[in-house]
């Protein structure tokens, strides 16, 4: 009797992709509705516009006219995907597990972060999660300040094992007080960091915190509060 294999699951097609982008963008902005036409048209223009000048020939006016199109639609692509990235920065702010959604998907390949957070006050849902890459080790703490000093000072001790005190470990805060970092901007700032250490030794770091947090890290739950799955914006393959 042959054996029963599961089907893979089927991925969303580039038109159902680029039709979910567009309504989770819509949300938060409705204007973007018009918007995107109007870049597509004034792409088709600045097409007639170079062939006129040009003094293209009929057939010339066509070609240029299609030109026009992709550009328009380049243009409204990328309006489009930086207004969903600023819509999802908008409807996790404040949310439990917000940085870590941001460490574990926003980072980049220079940087490993998980969304589980490496330490947290199941009462209060501050928590602290750890990313790792080419700027060392970094710590972002999630809630309150006073509360999570002694979570980032044991998950500072750990990082100490990880790194031997060779590679700097930086912490971050995100919430609101008037130091905090702002959910938006922490990728960029995890990001702007100065490299510590080459892509080997970052394998090295990235073994090591594996290493160290197999087996702690599994009993740690997401603070409740923040689907990451129901709030990423999608992006065009």
């Amino acid at each position: 009797m042959a054996s029963r294999t599961s089907a893979p699951e089927k991925r969303p097609g580039f038109f159902a992709t680029i039709k979910s982008l567009f309504t989770f963008t819509r949300e938060p902005y409705p204007w973007v509705a018009w918007v995107l036409p109007l870049v597509i048209v004034a792409g088709i223009g600045v097409g007639i516009l170079v062939a006129f000048l040009t003094a293209q020939p009929w057939w010339g006016y066509i070609l240029w006219g299609i030109f026009g199109v992709m550009l328009g639609i380049i243009g409204a692509m990328l309006i489009m995907n930086r207004l969903a990235t600023k819509a999802m920065y908008k409807k996790i702010e404040g949310m439990p597990g917000a940085a870590g959604h941001v460490v574990s998907n926003m980072l980049g390949r220079k940087w490993r972060g998980e969304e589980m957070p490496v330490s947290i006050n199941p009462k209060s849902q501050d928590a602290v999660y750890r990313a790792v890459g080419r700027g060392g080790v970094v710590l972002v703490g999630e809630g309150s300040r006073r509360r999570l000093e002694k979570l980032v000072k044991k998950e500072k001790t750990t990082a100490r094992r990880i790194t031997h005190d060779a590679v700097p470990v930086t912490v971050f805060y995100v919430g609101s007080e008037a130091d905090d970092t702002h959910i938006s901007q922490l990728a960029k700032e995890i990001k702007k960091l100065p490299k510590a250490v080459d892509r080997h030794g970052m394998n090295q770091l990235v073994s090591r915190t594996e290493s160290i947090s197999r087996g702690g890290a599994a009993a740690l739950p997401i603070p409740k509060g923040i689907d990451p799955m129901n709030v990423r914006a999608p992006k065009p393959r």
